[in-house]
């Protein structure tokens, strides 16, 4: 049952963005700390899947985790810059672009993985891998590539990352190697509680921004679109012509294309004076779960 709820995902991130479109106040309660607290909820969860092995087996295979972590943090946020400049996004929207492209892959992208049916240990492993390299470099791009649009606070959003990630991804990782029995108990509940929250925390950004979105949104949902299926397709193809393996390249691609989204929202919203920089963001995962779910349809078969 929970499997099948986690499956369901894309439909129920959809769900909760017509809600926030047709009735904000259904969803933007969950707002302010809520948010923060719930993306700590996912990256703890995410923790607690982690084992020491996991990362040994990393080590055992390094350089497909090494070519997915380069074309994380060089494709996608050359992309995010590259598509905020041809599609002459204003310079919140611009910035807010440009921020989750520069996140790390999210816990979305094990689902979708394992939907459709590419490599889940290398997907978790890439995900744990970039969500810590993440600490410094999502700073370090956004200052680099923002930097013409806004002053970008990266003190501020180290603090953010390292709070909302590091921290929760730590402890889950302590009390799955000190407390195995607890920890057991709660994993199978992780997915599906990650995509509550998820949802949540998308349905309350897109309420907040509903008029915005509707009166000039066109322009970043086409932008948005093209980040993320030009991320899937790189992923893809640089990946097929390094290793020669359709489902490491399916899964390589997968997490190049899906974004942190969640954590976009929480760096924008804690170091950003405007709510609309955080807009982006939550339609960043919209957008990328159905182009996810679209990747599942075409390659589930496909090995």
């Amino acid at each position: 049952m929970s499997q099948q709820f986690t499956a369901a995902f894309p439909w129920i991130v959809s769900l909760f963005a017509f809600l926030g479109i047709t009735h904000p106040p259904l969803i933007t309660w969950f707002s302010g700390p809520l948010i923060t607290i719930g993306l700590g909820g996912i990256m703890l969860g995410m923790g607690l899947t982690l084992k020491t092995y996991d990362f040994i087996q990393v080590l055992s295979s390094p350089k497909w985790v090494i070519v997915g972590l380069i074309l994380q943090f060089l494709v996608m946020p050359i992309l995010g810059w590259g598509l905020a400049k041809l599609f002459q996004l204003p310079p919140l929207f611009a910035v807010g672009t440009i921020l989750v492209a520069s996140c790390p892959g999210g816990t979305a992208s094990n689902v979708i993985s394992y939907l459709a049916k590419a490599e889940v240990a290398l997907s978790v492993s890439m995900t744990s891998c970039s969500t810590l390299t993440a600490i410094l470099m999502t700073p370090f791009l956004t200052l680099q590539l923002s930097g013409s649009y806004l002053d970008v606070p990266t003190t501020g959003l180290f603090f953010s990352t390292l709070k909302v990630v590091f921290i929760p991804v730590l402890l889950g990782i302590l009390l799955n190697q000190y407390i195995p029995k607890i920890a057991t108990k709660i994993v199978p509940f992780a997915p599906p509680f990650a995509v509550i929250l998820i949802s949540f925390i998308v349905g309350s950004i897109i309420g907040q921004g509903k008029e915005t979105i509707l009166n000039s949104g066109s322009h970043l949902l086409l932008a948005l679109i093209s980040l993320h299926f030009l991320g899937f397709l790189i992923g893809f193809m640089i990946s097929l012509i390094f290793f020669k393996n359709w489902k490491i390249a399916k899964t390589i691609s997968i997490e190049v294309g899906m974004q942190n989204s969640g954590l976009g929202v929480v760096l924008a919203r804690e170091n950003f004076s405007s709510p609309l920089v955080a807009i982006p963001a939550a339609l960043s995962s919209l957008i990328h779960s159905l182009l996810g779910s679209f990747f599942v349809i075409l390659f589930k078969n496909k090995n």
